[in-house]
């Protein structure tokens, strides 16, 4: 089978074959008047080549990953709200791992996803979950929206207030939830994204947390009618003028951020315990 075609330069004879004739059947001419024709195409060991299936395979797998990427954005968005639910629910001292469907009893539990501002008037009665905390924090007060949740639990109303603040190394966050007095802790949760395992990491255990909800050493946020939050002192300390709570050994900066955030983040609620049901 042939593979190769030669042109004859004198008479444009072309021959097919492995090597060009001895000499042209038309015009006679040696073969050193031949010449190869070459077949137009792309060299597979040129740079161009190299280039355009190295673009091409990078605007194929950007599409696959986008297109992967798209499909599973729902189902991550779903999860985020879900494991927000459960931090809620876990506030309220619902133990999540006993818990068959946290969607559900989400649902049971808080009857109101309110919104306030800063005088402690609801804004909105729907909406509050939506609220993203760490931004409304960077505005001025007064043009803060604040979410509440308003709970149930036993036939008990209960609030729960989220609460954003900055660890040793990284964010760190919390929901604590309030009697209907707006005062007395019912329980909380608390977590973080990157603080030190064994040390600041132990805000997310229940010797911590379990603190804040001890039935027989009830802590409360105000005294006298007045916000006073709950202080996180250093072990073997106390605090005079609010409830507190020990902080963890070895993890002084994570604490002193709970501290911080505790007060920050409940003081923008001041007007809001302030008024009556």
């Amino acid at each position: 089978m042939a593979t190769k075609e030669f042109k004859c330069k004198v008479c444009g004879y072309v021959h097919k074959g492995d090597k060009a004739p001895d000499n042209c059947p038309v015009c006679q001419a040696p073969a050193s008047e031949f010449e190869e024709i070459k077949k137009k195409g792309l060299d597979t060991n040129s740079n161009v080549y190299t280039i355009i299936y190295a673009s091409i395979v990078v605007v194929v797998v950007a599409f696959l990953l986008a297109f992967v990427s798209g499909a599973l954005k729902a189902k991550q968005d779903e999860n985020v709200i879900l494991d927000k639910k459960k931090q809620i629910l876990s506030s309220l001292n619902i133990n999540i791992k006993e818990c068959a469907d946290p969607a559900a009893k989400y649902a049971e539990c808080v009857k109101g996803e309110w919104i306030l501002n800063s005088n402690g008037d609801v804004v909105d009665s729907i909406g509050g979950f939506d609220i993203n905390v760490s931004e409304e924090n960077t505005k001025p007060l007064e043009e803060r929206k604040l979410p509440v949740y308003v709970c149930e639990i036993d036939g008990a109303k209960k609030y729960v207030f989220p609460m954003r603040g900055a660890g040793l190394w990284g964010p760190i966050w919390g929901y604590i939830s309030l009697d209907a007095d707006k005062s007395t802790v019912f329980g909380v949760y608390f977590s973080h994204e990157s603080e030190t395992p064994g040390l600041g990491a132990e805000i997310t255990q229940p010797k911590f947390q379990n603190q804040f909800r001890d039935p027989e050493n009830p802590k409360h946020i105000s005294r006298d009618g007045k916000f006073t939050s709950i202080a996180v002192v250093k072990p073997g300390n106390t605090c005079e003028d609010a409830d507190y709570v020990n902080g963890i050994s070895g993890g002084t900066m994570t604490s002193t951020g709970v501290n911080i955030m505790l007060k920050e983040g409940l003081g923008q609620y001041e007007q809001f315990f302030n008024k009556e049901d």
